[in-house]
């Protein structure tokens, strides 16, 4: 699936915000204001999604999916509410692409004659140097 079809739905209806204080530096600013922003998205219930990006997404981002198939992202690094709302959108948006985008396949491949030569010269080598240092009985 190409990841530009991700970028032409919008998930914003689905979302369900939820704004706390957040924790860390930043002062009295810390305590008193709700920035901490948390996303929580219900992957079953998506009108958005097909069945089977729904399961991809529920395989691969198995860690961030509470049991009741919630998919919860927080943001607290900004100091306003607007914008860890919109950082946390970003990342769910990053997170979606990169679950629904298919690993690409690795290719088999072989080692070059000239690389299989040069390991068997030097393992001949260093078996002759060995030889050298042992005594002659």
């Amino acid at each position: 699936m190409p990841a530009d079809i991700l970028n032409d739905r919008d998930f914003t209806p689905e979302f369900t915000f939820s704004a706390s204080r957040s924790s860390g530096p930043g002062g009295q600013h810390v305590n008193k204001v709700s920035t901490k922003v948390e996303l929580r998205f219900q992957v079953m219930t998506s009108l958005l999604l097909t069945i089977e990006e729904k399961e991809l997404i529920l395989e691969k981002l198995a860690k961030k999916i509470n049991q009741d198939g919630e998919l919860i992202l927080v943001s607290q690094s900004e100091r306003t509410q607007l914008k860890n709302r919109e950082k946390v959108t970003e990342k769910f948006y990053e997170l979606l692409k990169k679950a629904l985008t298919p690993r690409k396949r690795r290719k088999p491949t072989k080692p070059p004659p000239e690389a299989k030569e040069k390991r068997l010269e030097e393992k001949r080598l260093q078996a002759e140097k060995k030889r050298r240092r042992t005594r002659d009985k």
